[in-house]
C-alpha cells in the first residue's frame, strides 16, 4: 500500500468574505434540494441602472425567458418588471442545479420626473434594456450668453 504526502496549502480552501456570505444567504433562502418546491416564492430581478442627461436606462439579464412574458409597468414614479423562469426539465436527474426558476419581480422608485409615454424596451439575447427619458422639466438647459 503507497502513502502519498499532500503539502498543506492553508490558504487553499480559504473563501472571500462575499463567497461566504452568499453561500449563507443562499443556505438559508434557497430551497437545497432540487425536487424542493419553492411555492410561491418570487425571486428578486437583479438591474443595473444608470442616468444619463436625457435619460434612465435600467438593464437585466432574463435568460430563457420570453419577451411577451415580461411585463413592465411605470406608475408614478414606480417602476415595476415582472415575470417567470421556465421550469427545469422534470424527467432527469440533476447533479447540479444553481439557476432559479418561477417567478421574478423587482420593484424601484425613480426620484426623477420621466416621460413615461416615450419609454421603450427591448430585448435581445435575453438582455432587457428599458430606457425611460428624462422629462423636460429636469433635462440639462444650455443657456448661450450673448454680449451686447
Amino acid at each position: 500500500m503507497a502513502t502519498y504526502m499532500t503539502r498543506w496549502a492553508p490558504f487553499r480552501e480559504a473563501v472571500t468574505l462575499r463567497e461566504a456570505m452568499d453561500r449563507l444567504f443562499e443556505d438559508s433562502f434557497v430551497p437545497s434540494r432540487p425536487n424542493e418546491s419553492a411555492g410561491d416564492r418570487v425571486y428578486r430581478l437583479p438591474l443595473d441602472a444608470y442616468v444619463t442627461p436625457e435619460e434612465i436606462v435600467v438593464t437585466a439579464n432574463m435568460p430563457g425567458v420570453k419577451p411577451e412574458s415580461v411585463e413592465i409597468t411605470l406608475e408614478g414614479d414606480t417602476l415595476t418588471i415582472k415575470g417567470e423562469r421556465p421550469a427545469p426539465l422534470e424527467n432527469v436527474d440533476y447533479v447540479l442545479q444553481e439557476r432559479t426558476h418561477g417567478k421574478f419581480q423587482r420593484t424601484l422608485n425613480i426620484n426623477i420626473p420621466v416621460d413615461a409615454n416615450k419609454a421603450e424596451a427591448s430585448f435581445e439575447n435575453g438582455l432587457l434594456t428599458l430606457t425611460i427619458p428624462k422629462a423636460e422639466a429636469v433635462k440639462p438647459k444650455t443657456i448661450q450668453v450673448v454680449s451686447k
